[in-house]
């Protein structure tokens, strides 16, 4: 017996529906983004207790218990991620979701075992979930370091590659024409050995492009999930993602300068981005804090450029307060944000809402750039590829073609660095070397305190 009737359970996903919709709307605008993601959790609740009250009441221990479980893992990951750990928690969320559309879609076969065309849809859930699953596992591993983070490749890689794929579409071909349960559980490990092959020769600041494709792939997944169901929701939220998350792709990868097909093959021919721990020992000119401090307090313009650097430190209440100080002595602040930025798109954009820079002091890429020429300090925080002129001037480097902030048309040019180590690109950064260029060494955290109480003083 279920609880809902038919009438009131397509009722009630169409209301879900709508509040994804307004939650992806919401999300366009960082002042509309906590009431979109409110909008959403509350679509997602809705369309979850729908579900469950339209179920038949025997399997609902099973789901209870699923549910349980499922709680029992995600709520205290999730309460104590840290912000640098943030991408690897989506990449993990991301790849979960997959895996999950593809167990689904592989226990569905024998019920859908007389219908060519619900095989179909059978077939891509499983191997594009499969290989969302088993991709977003590298670039968890990638990112966690658990794996080095340069293109993983060996001889002949691309030939095995082509064959896996080959096998691949022989083996869907197969799986819809026969219905054999045999061939779900082949195209399930296939599946997982091309996420696992397309992944690898990824590197570098690539990683957080491959997150966001995997996502599309994820949510393509479920909307043919849903066709396998019934479920018209499933294809609409699935939908959804799928095409938020194509865009966001596209997006990520001409901000790198680079298309997505150059992103994930790039390694075979040397284009990819490649970690690096080579440390540069050609002399550069220091600062001390309190001469940071002061350079602050009498400028006035400044621009605050951060990056994955200062995620790690912890240091965003800090720089925050900085910018308050600086505001309260009449300097104009501005912080400038590059997509790529961090680890995952939006990062920094997060990081800095969550000590409460006010929305308007955050300036992307193309609003910021010219606001350099008037500019009379600039202050990089852990940043480092994404300022980085060999992406203008130097032809084979890894991220040649990738727009950047022009920080160099700044008057004055101050790195907070922890040592002379290169950004996730692994490559080394001119601009370090320049006359107008200081660096002041240290936990990012540390010196922007230093750097505070140097300010207050002057």
């Amino acid at each position: 017996m279920n609880l809902l009737s038919p009438e009131w359970t397509a009722l009630l996903y169409l209301v879900a529906a709508i509040c994804f919709i307004l939650a992806l709307k919401g999300l366009s605008s960082p002042r509309s983004a906590r009431r979109g993601n409110l909008i959403g959790a509350a679509g997602a609740l809705l369309a979850v207790l729908t579900l469950f009250f339209s179920m038949k009441m025997e399997n609902i221990p099973l789901i209870l218990a699923a549910i349980a479980l499922g709680s029992l893992i995600a709520v205290p990951v999730a309460r104590r991620v840290h912000m640098t750990a943030m991408p690897q928690l989506v990449g993990a969320f991301n790849g979960v979701g997959g895996g999950a559309a593809a167990l689904v879609a592989f226990l569905e076969l024998e019920e859908h075992s007389a219908s060519p065309w619900i095989r179909v849809a059978i077939v891509f859930t499983m191997l594009v979930g499969a290989i969302s699953f088993s991709g977003s596992a590298v670039t968890v591993a990638k990112l966690q370091g658990i794996i080095s983070g340069r293109p993983l490749i060996f001889p002949g890689m691309r030939w095995v590659m082509v064959l896996v794929l080959a096998a691949a579409a022989a083996i869907a071909v197969l799986l819809v024409t026969t219905g054999d349960g045999m061939w779900g559980g082949i195209l399930l490990a296939v599946g997982l050995v091309a996420g696992l092959l397309l992944v690898f020769p990824v590197g570098g600041a690539d990683v957080p492009i491959v997150i966001s494709l995997l996502n599309a792939f994820t949510g393509l997944a479920v909307a043919a999930s849903g066709v396998v169901l019934g479920n018209v929701l499933l294809v609409v939220a699935g939908t959804l993602v799928g095409a938020s998350g194509t865009i966001l792709t596209r997006v990520m990868a001409q901000a790198m300068g680079r298309s997505v097909v150059g992103t994930m093959f790039g390694a075979f021919r040397g284009g990819s981005t490649a970690g690096s721990t080579a440390i540069s020992d050609r002399p550069v000119k220091s600062m001390t804090a309190q001469d940071v401090g002061v350079l602050l307090a009498y400028a006035q313009k400044v621009v605050i450029v951060p990056g994955y650097g200062l995620a790690v430190a912890q240091g965003q209440h800090t720089i925050a307060e900085l910018a308050q100080v600086l505001e309260a002595r009449g300097v104009e602040v501005i912080f400038g944000i590059h997509p790529v930025a961090g680890r995952m798109p939006g990062h920094m954009n997060v990081l800095l809402a969550e000590a409460n820079v006010p929305y308007e002091s955050l300036k992307e890429m193309s609003e910021v750039n010219p606001e350099f020429k008037t500019t009379d300090v600039v202050l990089v925080v852990g940043a480092n590829d994404v300022v980085n002129p060999a992406a203008k001037t130097t032809p084979g480097s890894p991220i040649y073609g990738m727009p950047i902030l022009e920080v160099g048309d700044a008057g004055q040019i101050v790195f907070l660095k922890r040592s002379m180590r290169p950004g996730f690109a692994g490559i080394e950064n001119e601009l370090l070397f320049d006359p107008k260029t200081s660096l002041l060494f240290g936990d990012a955290k540390d010196s922007l305190t230093q750097v505070l109480t140097a300010v207050k003083e002057s």
